[in-house]
Formats: C-alpha cells, sequence, structure tokens
C-alpha cells in the first residue's frame, strides 16, 4: 500500500516515522488522531521481531514436540509482519525470513511425526539456533526426511517475496525479459506446492537464488543479476 511516513499528532503535536513504528498511535502519548505529511511511498514492511526463546527454552528443557508449538507461534507472528518494499525501496529476501518459513514447516512436520530422531532434532535445533545470526543450513545439512519441509519453506518465502515485487514493478517500468523472468518464477512456485515440497534442497536452493537475483535487478538494473536469475530457473527446468 502506499502510504505517507511522516505522521503528527493532532493532541501532542509529535511527529515520527510510521515506517519506523508500523503505527498510527502516537508514541508519545498514545493519541490515535494523527494526519499524514509528505508524499506517499509504497510501503508493505512492518517492525518485526523474530523471538525464538520460548522455543529455544522448551527444547533445552523438554523435548522437539514441546518446541513446535511456541516455534510455530512465533515464527507466523514474524512471517504476518514481514513485508519486502520499505518506503519505496525494494528489500531482498534475507536468510532470517527464509529460516522463519523453514521452522515452521519442519515444525509442523515434527510435530506430527510419531518419532523424531536425532537427526531431525538437532537440525531443528539448529534452525531456532540460527535465526538469530541468519545462519541457514546449507542444503546438504537438510535430513533426508525433511526435504519437503524445505522445498514447502522455500516456495512458500519466495511466493511472497514474488507478490511484492509484482507490487513493485507496477510501480516501476522494467524491462520485458525481467518480466518474463517474473512469470517464469510464479509457475516454478506453483510447481514445487504441488509436488508438496518433494525437491531436492539445492532445487530449493536455487528457487530461492532466482528470486534474489531478480530481487537485485529490480533494485539496481544489473544485467549480470537477471542472467543468474534466469540460469538458476533454467537448472530447475
Amino acid at each position: 500500500m502506499e502510504v505517507r511516513g511522516r505522521r503528527e499528532c493532532q493532541d501532542c503535536g509529535t511527529v515520527w516515522s510510521y515506517f519506523e513504528t508500523g503505527s498510527t498511535a502516537c508514541p508519545e502519548c498514545g493519541s490515535m488522531v494523527s494526519v499524514g505529511l509528505g508524499d506517499r511511498k509504497l510501503h508493505t514492511a512492518r517492525p518485526a521481531q523474530l523471538d525464538l526463546s520460548r522455543a529455544r527454552e522448551a527444547l533445552a528443557n523438554g523435548s522437539v514436540r514441546d518446541a513446535t508449538t511456541p516455534a510455530t507461534e512465533a515464527v507466523r507472528s514474524y512471517i504476518r509482519a514481514r513485508g519486502f518494499i520499505d518506503a519505496g525501496e525494494l528489500q531482498g529476501l534475507d536468510p532470517t525470513y527464509l529460516i522463519a518459513h523453514e521452522i515452521r514447516h519442519v515444525a509442523s512436520e515434527l510435530g506430527r511425526s510419531l518419532s523424531v530422531s536425532d537427526e531431525e532434532a538437532y537440525y531443528f535445533g539448529r534452525l531456532l539456533e540460527g535465526a538469530d545470526t541468519a545462519d541457514r543450513p546449507e542444503p546438504a545439512a537438510v535430513p533426508p526426511s525433511l526435504h519437503q519441509a524445505r522445498g514447502l519453506a522455500a516456495a512458500t518465502a519466495v511466493r511472497a517475496y514474488r507478490d511484492d515485487l509484482r507490487t513493485y514493478t507496477d510501480q516501476e517500468p522494467t524491462v520485458e525479459a525481467a518480466s518474463s523472468l517474473l512469470e517464469s518464477l510464479g509457475s516454478h512456485v506453483r510447481r514445487v506446492r504441488a509436488l508438496d515440497g518433494a525437491i531436492d534442497p539445492a532445487d530449493a536452493d536455487r528457487l530461492v537464488t532466482a528470486a534474489r537475483r531478480l530481487g537485485a535487478f529490480f533494485r539496481d538494473g544489473a544485467d549480470a543479476d537477471l542472467e543468474a536469475s534466469r540460469t538458476a530457473l533454467d537448472a530447475l527446468a
């Protein structure tokens, strides 16, 4: 949506940045009576923090199943708040967002499982620990039993990112080749979701790479990013 980034409280006169707070409530007096100042800018991002402390504590003091519910609750709240256009500027598809989606799908898989292997438990713990430092495991580290979760996480995250890419390009002119790749990206996302994520983790990462490099092209216009996105998608064909 397009919003005015600065707001002025009509009760106390405080001026603040909506882009920073994500709220129309005055940060000083709490009044909901304010007016927007300046030009409108495209904005889909909201302040979001991924707090997995309850999940980590549950995993340390209990079991994997004990940790799946607080982990799912934390990442759902985080994902709902996230967006990739900040005050008119397109952002990248970052590792923390990808980890959040993977935690959600892995937690769902392990929560339904009759038994959780040591390998699965270790991987889940690694995701929970890596979220704070954006340390996303490499494809080779994914246990075979969680390949589908990795694939679904990549497809779901890329779908959300692609939605914002489309919103961004509706406002910014782009070349036909990039528009074609954007459509191809959507087709691959739909295919992976139809397969319920059952693809090789390396292919899941190629899908992510294609989205990231396409976003980089829309930001900076470098032909190398466009070619890298095309190469990643071609490798999925």
